[in-house]
């Protein structure tokens, strides 16, 4: 007899469903970018590549300012929009979402744990007693475009629940990954900078705390945190993140349904432009703040934001003796099997451990053979992976090396990943907690006489 829990099928929420969408989206258009960027810096034109991202620009009032390169403008506040729909994400899941169930994200979580220590531990292992050993971070997280955008591939055959599984996992990733980056890839620290961002940040809790539904104090707010952030040494898209984590994402009753009366009562008092505008701003009223602001950010850092970073930052040389230098570095090789093995060893090792004790399910069509291919496809560490690389390595051979590392891991990652989903997918049994019948019929009773 099957349990009722066996059968159901998880729907996704029409949020997740936008954002796995525009992901999806994101993924076909950040592989053109990497290929523009590697058929580019691999042509005769390679020098016009490198000159590109590293003309200065900047934005001055009188003698104060900011000057950067393209990349650095690139990687330091187009990056941060990306950061910020990550935070955003991440507050939408842990206060309306997959992440306020303890069961629903116990599985997944412990997943993610398991992606982010093996990987690093059989990095570590690799690159122990060299200075590369630095770039541990670089193995740590999962590119959710392009984890989505094979997803996508399998279409109907790809359960549900296991998208859910995968995006949770991507995103306590990326949370490890954020604190990594915050902890242990900033150099010094400018404690008056610091002290300002702090007071920011305290802001825009004030904001939260008090209600305030309108974006525009939540921009003001974060542009302001971005230039502290920038200024005190501490990488500057850290502000991106704490804009995205502490706009709100619910409303309370009373405060959206005040709302919605004061400009529903101009709506019908006024005429004209005003009682547009009256009915306009009544509508937003009735949206969470933190959901408005990820309906503008989301696309421009789905189809804008990343693939310019693709552009940026995955130009590498491909050469025959490149390539054989990075494939004998340890370096390289430490970043592609660590990527590659360690998630599918990790994610699909502590996934198993929740699942046998307990902890959590994985309800719906998810079989043992949809999480080991899960497993594997969580290797493809591309965005965040390069960016962290960039962090990690000041020498332009290591960070080269560093590159090609995850470019050819990302790849075997995708391909391997895609196989098993494709062979293994439906072929082995549901993932079962112990708590449940096992999928098979019991052998039948034999009673003496």
């Amino acid at each position: 007899m099957l349990h009722g829990r066996d059968l159901r099928v998880t729907t996704l929420a029409p949020a997740v469903r936008t954002f796995l969408a525009t992901e999806a989206g994101s993924a076909v258009v950040l592989l053109v970018a990497t290929l523009t960027a590697l058929v580019w810096a691999n042509s005769p034109w390679r020098d016009a590549y490198t000159a590109l991202w590293h003309t200065p620009a900047g934005m001055f009032v009188g003698d104060v300012g900011i000057e950067l390169d393209l990349q650095h403008w690139v990687n330091d506040f187009a990056m941060a929009v990306f950061f910020a729909v990550v935070g955003l994400e991440i507050n939408r899941e842990a206060t309306r979402g997959e992440l306020r169930d303890p069961r629903a994200v116990a599985v997944p979580a412990l997943g993610a744990v398991g992606g982010l220590l093996v990987p690093v531990l059989i990095f570590v292992a690799f690159n122990a007693g060299t200075e590369a050993v630095h770039g541990w971070g670089v193995v740590m997280s999962t590119d959710t475009a392009f984890l989505v955008g094979v997803l996508a591939l399998f279409g109907p055959r790809c359960p549900d629940r296991l998208r859910m599984f995968l995006l949770t996992l991507a995103i306590v990733d990326d949370i490890g990954a954020i604190i990594a980056m915050a902890i242990f890839y900033t150099d010094g620290v400018d404690l008056r900078a610091l002290a300002l961002a702090a007071a920011l940040v305290a802001v825009l809790l004030a904001l939260r705390v008090r209600g305030v539904w309108r974006l525009a104090p939540y921009v003001a707010v974060g542009l302001a945190l971005w230039v502290a952030v920038l200024a005190s040494g501490v990488h500057a898209t850290i502000a991106g993140v704490l804009v995205g984590l502490l706009v709100p994402t619910t409303m309370p009753h009373d405060r959206r349904r005040d709302a919605v009366a004061v400009h529903a009562r101009r709506f019908l008092s006024e005429g004209g432009a005003a009682h547009e505008h009256a009915a306009e701003v009544a509508g937003r009223a009735a949206v969470p703040t933190g959901d408005r602001l990820q309906r503008v950010l989301h696309p421009w850092s789905a189809f804008v934001v990343v693939p310019l970073f693709g552009l940026a930052n995955a130009g590498v040389r491909l050469d025959p003796a490149t390539l054989a230098d990075a494939f004998s570095s340890r370096l390289t090789v430490g970043i592609a099997v660590a990527l590659v093995l360690g998630n599918a060893i990790g994610v699909t090792g502590a996934a198993t451990l929740a699942l046998r004790l307990g902890l959590g399910d994985l309800p719906g069509r998810v079989r043992w053979g949809h999480l080991m291919g899960g497993a594997v496809l969580a290797g493809i560490g591309f965005t965040i992976s390069l960016f962290i690389a960039q962090l990690a390595f000041d020498d332009p051979v290591l960070l080269e090396r560093a590159k090609i590392g995850v470019l050819a891991g990302s790849l075997v990652a995708a391909v391997a990943g895609s196989l098993l989903l494709r062979w293994l997918g439906e072929r082995l049994p549901l993932c079962t907690p112990p708590s449940l019948p096992p999928t098979l019929p019991p052998l039948p009773w034999r009673t003496a006489g």
